[in-house]
């Protein structure tokens, strides 16, 4: 395998993007991605806030277009795990499950995992009933009652997404108010097959080999109450994937990778792009913006270091 020029860690929408850019520029650029091409993208129904798509676009397709255009700039795509980077007198050192690389520069895009709920029994339940992604489970629970936890954009779409299948969906919500965007609110209470159970939270999970219901506390009353459900999918919120590169990097209180306006971080010819650094504002546009901005900036700094 050639030594890249920019190695990029992480093959979501920020990554490609960067990969495309990178290659354009003449770098030498390789993505290693140690899951899934497209991120959390791969694992959403659509998209339908993307510009330059009027209609709703298959997010798997979405991913597929951005890959074959990484591809055809000649971006190279490996799998593989990426565990540490260091500096020294000769420059970056990424250690990876592919052996050692020593690119002119990084750029992190390794985006964020979904949150866990933090109730007691969550593990034992994960793959007998408890997902984290809809469009990955939600077919297995044809004419069936399921529930969805969250109150954000992605718990509200996938929340639609799953009455697709489900015959029921109970939407469950600490607050009165979602946090999701107009739209998505509206499509939400206009569908016949979502319940609302709002102010209320999950104390319990319910089963012996699989889910089979939850428990639930209405933060007004304090009653408890017993939701029979085959599945609960849960959106409460993103973590950082930064585990590995805690200690060689500035990140903020929340795993965050802190990065300038140029998107560098603390770390000299090591970039950061898309969810995974600290910003107000994680989609898929921003996640492309910064993409081909960290890209330009490593061409730039290799420009200048190479």
């Amino acid at each position: 395998m050639a030594e890249p020029e920019v190695l990029i860690v992480g093959a979501g929408p920020a990554g490609m993007t960067a990969g495309i850019y990178a290659s354009r520029a003449g770098r030498k650029a390789l993505v290693i991605e140690s899951e899934l091409i497209g991120g959390q993208v791969a694992k959403t129904a659509i998209v339908e806030n993307y510009p330059g798509f009027a209609e709703p676009i298959d997010a798997v397709e979405l991913v597929a277009r951005m890959e074959a255009q990484a591809r055809r700039f000649g971006c190279q795509f490996e799998t593989g795990e990426v565990t540490g980077i260091d500096r020294s007198a000769q420059g970056l050192e990424v250690k990876t499950s592919l052996g050692n690389f020593n690119p002119g520069a990084v750029i992190i895009c390794t985006g964020t995992k979904p949150r866990q709920l933090g109730v007691e029994g969550e593990e034992r339940f994960v793959g007998r009933g408890i997902s984290y992604c809809a469009i990955c489970d939600g077919p297995l629970f044809r004419d069936q009652a399921v529930a969805v936890v969250g109150g954000g954009d992605s718990a509200l779409a996938e929340a639609n997404y799953l009455t697709r299948f489900c015959s029921r969906v109970y939407l469950i919500h600490r607050r009165d108010e979602f946090r999701a965007a107009k739209v998505c609110q509206e499509r939400t209470r206009q569908n016949p097959k979502i319940e609302l159970l709002l102010s209320r939270v999950i104390t319990g999970f319910n089963g012996t080999n699989r889910l089979e219901g939850l428990t639930i506390k209405d933060l007004k009353t304090g009653a408890l109450t017993t939701l029979p459900v085959a599945a609960l999918f849960i959106y409460v919120g993103l973590v950082p994937n930064t585990g590995w590169c805690q200690g060689m990097l500035n990140l903020d209180e929340a795993g965050f990778i802190i990065t300038d306006e140029s998107l560098q971080t603390s770390l000299p010819g090591v970039f950061a792009a898309g969810d995974v650094r600290r910003k107000s504002l994680r989609q898929i546009a921003t996640a492309v913006g910064d993409g081909a901005l960290a890209a330009m900036m490593a061409h730039e700094y290799l420009n200048l270091h190479g």
